[in-house]
């Protein structure tokens, strides 16, 4: 079961941020996958300098955003790694194993505002805040089960529940799945195909007795053979 709900430390090829508002360079390979394996979600700019385009509104973006570490790699060959071709602003994130690339060529407008909302709608941790904006991410990423926590965020309560549930989606991340569902809106049921594997003959037959009835003698509680959604 995929599910949607930082230790920062780079090698010494990575130079720390400046005081006039410079990235971190990641000058080479190593460099480049420790950064990525440093945070959920970090964010590259594949820019060969300074005087890129989009370079200065991503390091204002980078300042708005501060929950996504952002560094930059003018190295040609850290950008082969990742098929970088072009100046590219990229999003990884660890939830879904997934790699999101803003190619800047291809930007029809490149500002401070739009490289916001791209980080937002993209940061898609082991555990995030639902909100409309993430909803975005959440709904269009690889992670299509989802354990739904409903808390006061203003309670004391809060971070230790969140503490906790991130220290265990990663245990469960890429598990059970694929699977095949029913769910049938009249009735507001669901069952699920029992485990094991997803061939023509089991979905025909479990689709078969859905429409023979059988299915809705099944409680949702969980019978031999069915499981509940």
């Amino acid at each position: 079961m995929l599910i949607g709900l930082f230790f920062f430390v780079l090698v010494s090829s990575v130079i720390a941020n400046e005081k006039d508002g410079t990235l971190p360079r990641l000058n080479d390979s190593k460099a480049a996958e420790a950064f990525i394996k440093s945070a959920e979600v970090v964010v590259i700019g594949f820019l060969e300098g300074a005087e890129s385009h989009g370079y200065k509104e991503l390091v204002a973006a980078a300042k708005r955003v501060d929950s996504v570490p952002v560094a930059i790699s003018g190295v040609k060959e850290v950008w082969a790694d990742y098929g970088i071709k072009s100046d590219t602003i990229t999003l990884f994130r660890k939830a879904d194993n997934h790699q999101e690339n803003l190619v800047v060529p291809e930007a029809k407008k490149l500002e401070t505002d739009g490289l916001v909302n791209f980080f937002i709608v993209n940061e898609v941790r082991y555990v995030t805040e639902y909100s409309q904006v993430t909803a975005v991410g959440i709904f269009n990423s690889e992670v299509k089960t989802h354990l739904l926590l409903f808390a006061n965020r203003g309670s004391k309560e809060y971070a230790e529940l969140k503490e906790q549930l991130a220290a265990l989606a990663p245990e469960f991340t890429g598990q059970d799945l694929p699977r095949v569902g029913i769910y049938d809106g009249d009735s507001d049921m669901k069952w699920l195909l029992p485990e094991g594997s997803i061939s023509t003959e089991r979905v025909r037959e479990f689709c078969q007795s859905f429409l023979r009835g059988e299915l809705k003698d099944v409680t949702q509680a969980g019978a031999e053979g069915k499981t509940e959604l």
